[in-house]
């Protein structure tokens, strides 16, 4: 069987993501940032570029997590992950229920009480690779004002499909949508 690919080019660089099928009438272009330290690197400059002011930044554990990181690294900030597991060194942990896209079932975020007390009146920007129903940035929208922080933008690689529309996110490319035949 072969894999066919799309060719996507953001942040100056190009790269050839497998197609996935998410269903019998659509497919998606996988796109993973994991272990693409150059894809990381420039995509949080280019980000950065369009960001308001923030004092932290919050992202949901998954493959965002290096884009958090290297954002904050570049601005001097820190950052913090919304779990998708409670853990036993969370105190008085925030939670929220999400059904995103890319996961069969629904899922519970959890924001750490100590963490929480961090966002407090804070500017605070979300940050996530790639933007598709937003059900994840909703969640995480619900946690953060829950926590008393200031949501200043939404932003991401790659907004899929209709989320290319929204305009209270910001982000470098499209990702279309591959209707099967």
């Amino acid at each position: 069987m072969s894999v066919e690919y799309y060719e996507l080019k953001v942040a100056g660089l190009t790269r050839h993501l497998p197609i996935c099928p998410l269903n019998e009438k659509i497919s998606i272009a996988g796109f993973v940032m994991f272990g693409d330290v150059e894809l990381t690197v420039k995509s949080a400059e280019q980000l950065i570029k369009k960001a308001p002011e923030c004092d932290i930044i919050v992202t949901a554990e998954s493959k965002g997590i290096p884009l958090a990181y290297e954002m904050a690294r570049q601005l001097g900030l820190r950052y913090i992950v919304v779990r998708k597991m409670h853990k036993l060194y969370m105190a008085e942990p925030f939670k929220v229920d999400v059904k995103s896209i890319s996961t069969e079932k629904v899922q519970t975020l959890y924001l750490d009480g100590n963490e929480a007390k961090l966002l407090k009146d804070k500017r605070v920007l979300v940050v996530d690779d790639v933007i598709s129903t937003g059900e994840s940035l909703q969640a995480i929208d619900v946690l953060v004002k829950k926590a008393g922080g200031n949501i200043v933008g939404q932003c991401a690689v790659l907004a899929e499909g209709d989320a290319a529309k929204r305009d209270d996110i910001f982000f470098l490319e499209e990702l279309p949508l591959i209707f099967n035949d």
